[in-house]
């Protein structure tokens, strides 16, 4: 993640907050998020040093055309100073601090198998443990995990795989 992006959400974030469209702005970040890493082509033409900024800018307007003026404005200083390349970074760092702002936590659980909701409920208490902050849950699958779950919130982890339980029997078992 590029300082330059933690600049350009920083100041956005600031901007939204002050015109009380944050909200607003914070489903365009995750809207443009979205599209730019899903789409190849997209993100090349944003690198692209051949593509000129006035051609950048008036796809993107057009490609999100009913974005608020706050994202507008953006794409206008992207512009100005030729950064359209961290344009998906800006989107990403928005959201996380959109988040923070608001008392959002994100939380990874990587499981064997796509998270049921009884899973969800049993990892939901146990996030309650480590945090009091609104839950994110992100879903990533790992079948190497064998069973279980891994839970990842900020810094801290809690491994409760079948995986992991069979290296702490090797390692005492070793011993």
């Amino acid at each position: 993640m590029s300082r330059a992006a933690i600049r350009y959400a920083k100041a956005i974030i600031e901007n939204a907050v002050s015109n009380g469209r944050a909200d607003a702005v914070n489903q365009d970040m995750k809207l443009i998020n979205e599209t730019v890493n899903s789409n190849e082509e997209l993100k090349l033409f944003l690198v692209s040093p051949v593509v000129k900024p006035g051609a950048k800018y008036d796809a993107l307007s057009e490609i999100f055309a009913s974005v608020q003026n706050d994202t507008r404005g953006l794409f206008l200083l992207l512009k100005e100073n030729k950064r359209f390349e961290i344009l998906g970074e800006i989107a990403e760092q928005y959201n996380a601090q959109h988040d923070v702002l608001n008392g959002i936590e994100v939380a990874k659980v990587t499981t064997a198998f796509p998270i049921t909701s009884d899973l969800e409920a049993k990892v939901l208490a146990k996030i309650k443990e480590f945090s009091n902050k609104k839950i994110t849950l992100i879903n990533t699958v790992d079948p190497a995990i064998i069973g279980g779950f891994i839970l990842r919130i900020g810094d801290q982890q809690y491994n409760a795989s079948v995986a992991n339980r069979l290296q702490q029997l090797k390692r005492e078992l070793s011993n």
